[in-house]
């Protein structure tokens, strides 16, 4: 409603791009939409483009997302491999091999484009009894976005990494996998990295009624997002020392507020928020900080953590 179309998208500024997509996480997807509607307003008249070169050359879009557009979208017979995909593909053909590595990868891909190509060539096989079947209508009307739709519902629904259903699996007598065993098995992954335990402190200062907040660099995580000032620091590191490498020698005192918990890929965060004391009334000289007011405090876009330590701090807790 905000940004209706593709041209709106494009007229917005970056800030309110970030603050509508505030808690969504996976704050670069907002930062490619935004580059990418301003390229199809550049490039293409405002006009989302069918071509799947001139799909893949849009910020953030890769080979699977184009593949996904141009045949559900358009019906080109462009293939897609997300997770799913590669699952299904792996046990049907019985590919043993670490599915991330390029020659296996090549190898999907060469299947995911065969298959597609295939359902192209076959769309005019769909008998003429089946017209009133919305799901042969379906085949017959799209058949590539069909195709790629049908494999990664399977991956998502019967050939799950974990219990498949290969009695309900339509492609089960042809299913290497199924035939030798190896289902459990396949598809062949490297192991996860293990889970790190981390440690973060965020200091929150206030002055006559405003909070003092830093904008993350341009580049690199959460970037041009908002903050309290923090720091990544050891298990025994102590936070009042940790709070003058931020702020100087100015620190007071640093009072424990709130401990909260955050998840991101394989990091487990422990994050304690202090309650800042300045010695005086002079500047603070953090790089990229500013004292914002509730007003401001509410309009910005900030990390997820950090969004939760400002809606405490606007509902009026205290520590």
């Amino acid at each position: 409603r905000v940004l209706p179309d593709v041209a709106a998208l494009a007229r917005a500024p970056l800030d309110r791009v970030l603050k509508l997509w505030e808690g969504l996480g996976y704050y670069t997807r907002a930062r490619q939409l935004h580059r990418a509607a301003r390229q199809i307003c550049r490039e293409h008249a405002g006009v989302f483009p069918r071509d799947f070169a001139a799909v893949l050359g849009l910020p953030g879009i890769g080979r699977y997302t184009a593949g996904a557009i141009c045949s559900l979208a358009f019906n080109q017979p462009a293939p897609v491999l997300d997770g799913n995909v590669t699952r299904v593909l792996a046990r049907v053909f019985g590919i043993r091999d670490l599915v991330t590595r390029a020659p296996t990868q090549r190898r999907l891909w060469a299947l995911a484009e065969a298959l597609v190509r295939a359902a192209a060539r076959g769309a005019e096989a769909v008998p003429a009894a089946d017209a009133h079947d919305w799901r042969a209508r379906r085949v017959a009307e799209c058949p590539c976005g069909a195709l790629n739709e049908a494999l990664m519902e399977l991956g998502a629904t019967v050939c799950t990494p974990r219990q498949p259903r290969c009695e309900a699996c339509p492609l089960a007598p042809w299913c290497v996998a199924r035939v030798r065993g190896w289902t459990a098995r396949l598809p062949c992954q490297a192991r996860r990295p293990a889970t790190r335990r981390r440690r973060v402190l965020v200091f929150v200062g206030a002055r006559r009624g405003r909070w003092l907040v830093r904008r993350r660099p341009d580049h690199g995580v959460n970037a041009g997002l908002w903050e309290f000032p923090s720091l990544e620091v050891a298990s025994g590191a102590a936070p009042r020392a940790a709070a003058r490498r931020l702020f100087g020698a100015g620190v007071a005192a640093a009072r424990p507020w709130l401990k909260l918990r955050h998840s991101i890929t394989t990091s487990r965060i422990a994050v304690e928020v202090f309650r800042v004391d300045f010695a005086s009334l002079g500047p603070v000289r953090v790089p990229d900080a500013r004292w914002v007011s509730r007003r401001g405090l509410a309009a910005l876009a900030f990390t997820a953590v950090h969004r939760r330590v400002a809606d405490r701090l606007l509902a009026g807790e205290t520590a």
